[in-house]
């Protein structure tokens, strides 16, 4: 099962599903997987009341936790493993695409790993440096890789004085480009392209909706 399968790259990285990771964490309930199950359930699949929208803060992972498609782990390693770290997300990517899914919902696999090792700025620095070196290699197989951590400035995209990313410690997560990643694709360049490629129609349809929505500057 691969709910028990450790990464390739880090043998101490193991992907545990949901029910899996409440095992474990259940054991060991003020550990590091624990507080990452914590802030799965608690904080993406929950409601904000600075969201600025109804709903879970991050609908995708409240419906891949549903489907068992959610893959989660936590890697010790720190700001100086860049190598390890890069081989171990490289890898997660085959793992993604190994998570047991029907294939009208395999859009919502999803691999976050934690590192709760790096929530120094050279931890941090590290983990963007990895992120920046994999985002041809996932955009160019329409996959998201995005980094969260505690400091994180990025605004929401419904209230721009939210910060949606941040977590209690560095995490990294891998998932499937969606057709409602439009206001991803708008705010960022490089994801442009390859989201019109990926959904043309019905993709230029909800990016026209998103700009007609935005406020005005």
């Amino acid at each position: 099962m691969l709910d028990t399968q450790a990464i390739s790259a880090d043998e101490s990285a193991a992907l545990l599903g949901i029910e899996a990771a409440r095992a474990q964490a259940a054991s060991a309930p003020g550990g590091d997987l624990a507080t990452l199950l914590g802030w799965v359930e608690g904080y993406l699949m929950g409601s904000h009341v600075d969201l600025g929208r109804s709903g879970a803060v991050c609908p995708f992972t409240r419906q891949a936790a549903k489907l068992d498609t959610v893959r989660l782990a936590v890697s010790p390693a720190g700001p100086n493993d860049e190598a390890s770290t890069f081989a171990l997300i490289r890898a997660s990517f085959a793992e993604l695409e190994a998570i047991p899914a029907k294939a009208s919902m395999a859009h919502f696999r999803t691999v976050i790993i934690g590192f709760p090792a790096c929530t120094a700025e050279d931890g941090i620095a590290m983990l963007r440096r990895v992120q920046d070196r994999h985002k041809f290699y996932s955009l160019s197989r329409n996959r998201m890789i995005g980094l969260m951590y505690a400091q994180s400035d990025a605004p929401g995209l419904w209230n721009p004085d939210f910060r949606p990313l941040r977590s209690p410690y560095p995490i990294l997560a891998i998932r499937h480009m969606v057709e409602h990643d439009a206001p991803f694709a708008a705010r960022h360049p490089l994801l442009l392209l390859p989201y019109l490629a990926r959904f043309p129609f019905a993709g230029l349809k909800r990016l026209f909706a998103h700009w007609r929505r935005a406020p005005a500057s």
